[in-house]
């Protein structure tokens, strides 16, 4: 049986791997030190060309399944990680045939749930999880994903202004379908609190959760917040004619929780006294396609908000309110934005990434001019930040600490 190696892109180094060998006893010298989460099969983090990638020793029609899958979800824009390959044919030099290997490119300045909580985190980590993997799940089942397995385990997690953003790891079991059921989406939902009340209770066994808190209730606030999501974005909303600008309100409102409306059906009854408004089609990414086309950044939702606040606030204070909107916008990136991000010693700039380290000096300025009771200036917290509160910050662009759990799996 020949080697078979399928990518979208092509790396010579590929072939120096050691496909010969079963995953769980490759050698350290080609394995990246990175936090890997709770797994059914065996996952290895693997140096490849200046680049990690994810290696998952998987059956070949499971893993030419989850690859192509991975492929339609980033296509569709999807938070999920990227596809880098299938190989396939590998023979042990017994003889003995190897499963196949799933590869996936390794999403940086991302963490598995276990990383963060092993890091002691402050109180409420565990709802603001929550609340990202619900942003998430909405998101997938509005472009037809059923999932089959949402948990935490199968999401990694990025720092988003304060907030996480979360992004699908793991479309083993996964369907896209022209559009879900309710059934079909009650089920994904169902799936998720179960699993993560498991997970939550997990953690508590190792003590790296707060004991007074309940998985159960922490679990149930899946369904709470996709649903109050869910209705925001796909319920239909009636009005007298004369009620016209809560059509614009419903637009600015789904702005607000970062998504653009594509398409709005409006209709009237037979009278013409009552308007019926439902948005048909929504994408996400409000905020950062609007900072990405004004300043070329490409950040997380959270990030792009927070960091349009402040460019309207620079926008505000230099009065230029009457000037083109992308003139002010390329200044305020090279006057405030870059210069900042810039004065990062190397040697701690894997501790953040540039925009989640904007967010956060912003968040030390306003505390430094709660206590000195006066403004400060933002070239005095990046200095205070930098040398008081980012050292003492894991690396966390590749975090080493958690290994890999691997679940059983259990024949019926």
């Amino acid at each position: 049986m020949a080697l078979q190696i399928t990518t979208a892109r092509p790396d010579p180094a590929l072939l120096d791997l050691p496909w010969s060998t079963p995953l769980e006893d490759w050698p350290e010298e080609h394995l990246a030190a990175l936090p890997r989460g709770i797994s059914r099969h065996i996952v290895r983090f693997v140096k490849l060309s200046g680049r990690v990638i994810a290696v998952k020793e998987i059956k070949e029609d499971i893993a030419r399944r989850e690859y192509a899958m991975l492929r339609n979800l980033r296509r569709l824009d999807q938070p999920s990680v990227e596809p880098f390959g299938v190989v396939s044919g590998r023979v042990a030099a017994d003889g003995t045939p190897l499963d196949a290997c799933l590869l996936t490119r390794h999403l940086k300045f991302s963490l598995p749930y276990r990383a963060l909580f092993s890091q002691g985190l402050r109180p409420g980590t565990e709802t603001r999880l929550i609340d990202a993997l619900a942003v998430l799940l909405v998101r997938l089942h509005l472009t037809g994903f059923w999932w089959g397995d949402v948990s935490l385990s199968n999401t990694l997690f990025r720092r988003d202004a304060g907030s996480f953003a979360a992004w699908l790891v793991d479309a083993e079991t996964g369907e896209l379908l022209p559009a879900l059921s309710d059934g079909q989406r009650a089920h994904d939902l169902d799936i998720a609190r179960v699993n993560i009340a498991g997970e939550l209770m997990d953690l508590q066994a190792g003590e790296l959760l707060d004991e007074a808190i309940d998985p159960v209730v922490i679990s149930n606030r899946i369904v709470t917040r996709y649903e109050e999501l869910w209705r925001e974005l796909t319920a239909m909303e009636e009005f007298d004619t004369g009620e016209r600008w809560r059509v614009e309100e419903r637009i600015r409102r789904l702005n607000s929780v970062g998504f653009d409306v594509d398409e709005l059906a409006i209709s009237t009854d037979i009278d013409g006294t009552r308007i019926s408004i439902q948005p048909k089609v929504v994408d996400a990414g409000h905020h950062s396609r609007r900072l990405l086309r004004l300043t070329g950044l490409d950040v997380g939702e959270g990030q792009a908000r927070r960091l349009l606040n402040d460019l309207d606030s620079y926008r505000a204070a230099s009065d230029r309110q009457n000037d083109d909107e992308e003139l002010v916008a390329h200044d305020w990136l090279t006057r405030i934005y870059e210069p900042l991000t810039r004065r990062v010693p190397r040697e701690l700039s894997g501790k953040l990434e540039p925009a989640e380290l904007f967010h956060e000096v912003l968040e030390h300025r306003w505390y430094m001019a709660e206590r000195a009771q006066h403004d400060i200036p933002i070239e005095d917290a990046i200095e205070d930040y930098v040398a008081s509160i980012l050292p003492s910050k894991p690396d966390e662009v590749s975090v080493v600490g958690v290994d890999t759990v691997e679940m059983p799996v259990i024949a019926d």
